[in-house]
């Protein structure tokens, strides 16, 4: 009679079959969740700069309100394409069709955000 072993060297410790376990649950987890599209009509309260609340601004680190400031400074339209494809993780097919405006277009004005974004964090402060 063969007794059976715990710990077999060739099949890993059970920490690691633990880890394993807990990111494939973890990588579930998020594939499972489905990005939820924001209204035009809160878009405005996607790119505010400040917070309300003293928690909310001490929340807001310097890196987070300088991206806000810089995004709220890019022209309405490009703005508008970024939050949309960032924040609300649509595509630029599903941005085109909802703003009605071509497929290029939408992809010219994230691009063209994005290069914005890119010259405003690249310069020193």
């Amino acid at each position: 009679m063969q007794r059976f072993r715990l710990s077999d060297s060739r099949r890993g410790s059970v920490m690691t079959w633990l880890a394993a376990m807990a990111r494939n649950l973890a990588i579930d987890a998020v594939r499972s969740r489905r990005p939820e599209p924001v209204g035009p009509e809160d878009l405005d309260a996607v790119l505010d700069v400040v917070g309300e609340t003293p928690e909310q601004r001490a929340l807001a680190g310097e890196a987070s309100s300088r991206l806000r400031a810089a995004v709220a400074e890019l022209p309405r339209e490009q703005g508008r394409a970024l939050v949309l494809a960032g924040t609300c993780g649509l595509t630029a097919q599903q941005i085109a069709d909802r703003e009605k405006i071509p497929l290029g277009t939408v992809k010219a004005r994230i691009r063209a955000a994005m290069g914005k974004l890119r010259t405003t964090f690249a310069s020193p402060r």
